[in-house]
C-alpha cells in the first residue's frame, strides 16, 4: 500500500461511488473539536430527551479515532431518497384525514441498502490498494455524521440541523467509511442559510429553539419515533396528522427546489403510505402492522407507538362519527398508553362536535 498514489485514487473513489448509487463522496479528517463542544452543551441541557444512547459513548461520537482506533480519514457519502411517486408532502399535511409519514420512511429501510453498498465500495478499494483498515457506518454507531459530511464537502449544517447541499437540497441519507488510508482531504462546505428562518418559523412545535439548536424533546420526529412514554399534552394539537416523523423544516427549505427524486426502487412508497387514511392505519392489528412494516423504518416505533401516534392525529382531525367509532374500538386496548391517548382523542372529538352544534 505504500506505493499507492492516494491523490490519484480520489477520482476512482468518486467513480466507484457513483456506480454504486451514491450521489456524492467526500473525504474528511477526524478533528471535530467545535462539534464536540456543541454536542456536550446540547447534552448538558437535556435536549436529547430519552435518547440516552446520545450520551452513553463518552467522546467516541466526536472522536472517530477513539471509536475505531487507527482512523485517519472518513469517507462520507450521500444518497438521495426523495420518492418521485409520493403525494406531495404539503398536500398530505393539508388533508387532516390522511396520515403524514416522513418521506424517508415511505419505502424500505435505508440502513441495509447503504451498508451493503459501502461494503462494496470498501471491497473495491481493497482490490485497488490491498488490505486496509476500515469500518462502515449508516446511522448505526456513535458518529457525528453531519459534521463529518460537512467537513467532506457534502453540504453545510442548516439552521434546522439537517445537512443541506446547494445543488441537491437536503433529502438524502448519509453513510461513512472510517479508514486508515491517508487520503487527501476535501474542503469543508461553507454555509448558505443567510438570514432565512423559514425552518424555525414553520416548526409545528417550535423545536428549533434558535438557529442551529434543536430541542429533541419538542421535535415531532422524536415524539413519534424515539419517545416511549406519553406525548406531552401541550404538544399534541401541534402534531396535526403527523404520525411518523416530520418534514416541515425540509418541505419549506428553499434549497430543496434543487432536490432530485431518487432513482432507487427501494425508496418508493409501499402500502400507499404516502396517501393513507388515518382510520385505515389505526385499524391495523399487531400482525398486520408487523407484516406491512417489514423492512421499514416504521418498525422502530412499534405497534403500540403507532397506535398512540395515530390516536393523536385522529383527535386532531375534524369531528366525524367514523373517527369516533374507530377510536372507541381501541378504548379497551391492553396498553395503557394507547387507552390514554384514545381517551384524549375522544375528548377532542367531543369538543369539536359540541363547538359545531353551538348556534352562531
Amino acid at each position: 500500500m505504500s506505493a499507492v498514489d492516494f491523490y490519484n485514487l480520489l477520482p476512482e473513489l468518486h467513480e466507484w461511488a457513483a456506480a454504486l448509487g451514491f450521489q456524492q463522496l467526500g473525504v474528511a479528517g477526524v478533528e471535530l473539536g467545535e462539534d464536540e463542544t456543541h454536542l456536550l452543551n446540547w447534552l448538558r441541557q437535556g435536549r436529547h430527551g430519552e435518547m440516552d444512547y446520545m450520551a452513553s459513548h463518552g467522546s467516541k461520537r466526536s472522536r472517530p479515532q477513539e471509536l475505531v482506533p487507527g482512523t485517519l480519514r472518513v469517507i462520507s457519502v450521500r444518497m438521495d431518497y426523495l420518492p418521485s411517486q409520493a403525494r406531495p408532502g404539503f398536500d398530505v399535511l393539508a388533508d387532516p384525514q390522511r396520515a403524514y409519514v416522513a418521506r424517508y420512511a415511505l419505502g424500505r429501510d435505508y440502513h441495509k441498502l447503504m451498508r451493503t453498498r459501502l461494503q462494496k465500495l470498501a471491497n473495491r478499494i481493497g482490490e485497488r490498494v490491498g488490505p486496509f483498515g476500515y469500518r462502515a457506518f449508516v446511522d448505526s454507531a456513535p458518529v457525528l455524521e453531519r459534521a463529518l459530511a460537512r467537513d467532506a464537502g457534502l453540504g453545510w449544517i442548516g439552521k434546522h440541523s439537517c445537512l443541506i447541499n446547494r445543488d441537491a437540497g437536503s433529502w438524502f441519507f448519509l453513510g461513512e467509511l472510517y479508514t486508515d488510508l491517508p487520503l487527501p482531504l476535501d474542503t469543508p462546505a461553507s454555509a448558505h442559510c443567510g438570514t432565512c428562518r423559514r425552518c424555525l418559523d414553520i416548526c409545528p412545535t417550535q423545536a428549533i429553539v434558535a438557529p442551529y439548536e434543536v430541542d429533541a424533546r419538542r421535535c415531532i420526529a422524536y415524539l413519534t419515533i424515539e419517545l416511549r412514554g406519553p406525548i406531552p399534552l401541550e404538544l399534541r394539537r401541534a402534531m396535526g396528522n403527523r404520525v411518523f416523523g416530520c418534514d416541515d423544516c425540509q418541505l419549506v427549505c428553499p434549497w430543496n427546489k434543487f432536490a432530485t427524486p431518487s432513482p432507487e426502487a427501494d425508496f418508493r412508497p409501499r402500502h400507499g403510505l404516502d396517501d393513507a387514511a388515518l382510520i385505515g392505519l389505526f385499524e391495523w392489528d399487531e400482525a398486520e402492522f408487523l407484516q406491512r412494516t417489514e423492512g421499514s423504518p416504521i418498525r422502530r416505533t412499534g405497534h403500540v407507538g403507532w397506535l398512540r401516534n395515530i390516536a393523536v392525529a385522529l383527535g386532531n382531525a375534524p369531528y366525524s362519527a367514523a373517527t369516533v367509532n374507530a377510536l372507541e374500538r381501541r378504548q379497551q386496548h391492553p396498553a395503557e398508553i394507547v387507552r390514554e391517548h384514545v381517551a384524549w382523542a375522544l375528548a377532542e372529538q367531543a369538543d369539536k362536535r359540541a363547538a359545531a352544534s353551538r348556534p352562531g
